[in-house]
């Protein structure tokens, strides 16, 4: 599996957001270097798992569509009648 990399738009978006929440709910300043460091640490600690997660959903979905699509071809078969 390849890296899981953020543009610099998102991880920029990110860390804003890190940092707010860290001052709103903690009270915490954190500067941009700390904020990404953060990032960085959730990413490889937690990204992994939410990413499975994703892959689990899609499989599902995945599964669901495959069940409907047996459905609409056993709909389509044709009765067959015995000519004795």
């Amino acid at each position: 599996m390849k890296e899981l990399k953020l543009d610099k738009e998102v991880r920029t978006r990110l860390t804003a957001q890190i940092q707010r929440y860290l001052d709103d709910e903690l009270d915490l300043e954190v500067g941009n270097m700390d904020a990404e460091f953060l990032i960085d640490f959730l990413s490889g600690s937690l990204g992994a798992h939410f990413y499975n997660l994703g892959l689990k959903d899609a499989q599902a979905l995945f599964a669901r569509k495959a069940d409907d699509v047996t459905d609409e071809i056993y709909a389509m078969e044709r009765k067959v009648e015995d000519r004795k």
